[in-house]
């Protein structure tokens, strides 16, 4: 989708700090972090959000979910703990419509998250 933040980072469009980068999938650091690591990993493919998934879509997000522990893995941090985090909708915290998944980990996280 040509107007998309995400869509323009992921073309090159708009520069990032790019932690990871498959066929399918993009990660990079989030530049409003939550927590001493806070990067987004979203697939290249534009859905606005999880509600609007098909089952085809199944897989690919399987695959977001082992490109964030791959990546935990990689930067030494997978031990210690992590927190996934998608946001759906503009109520919860949705501020950019391309499904992305939090990567965050560095300090306590609780529950529930707010």
């Amino acid at each position: 989708m040509d107007g998309c933040l995400f869509c323009r980072i992921i073309k090159g469009e708009i520069p990032c700090s790019k932690v990871y980068e498959d066929e399918e999938v993009f990660a990079f650091h989030d530049i409003s972090p939550q927590a001493p690591v806070h990067i987004l990993v979203l697939p290249k493919k534009h859905i606005p959000d999880l509600s609007e998934m098909k089952e085809e879509d199944c897989g690919l997000m399987g695959k977001l979910v082992w490109a964030a522990s791959s990546i935990a893995r990689e930067k030494g941090f997978a031990g210690s703990g992590f927190r996934l985090v998608v946001n759906t909708k503009e109520s919860a915290g949705q501020s950019v419509f391309h499904v992305h998944m939090h990567l965050m980990s560095g300090r306590n996280f609780h529950w529930p998250p707010g």
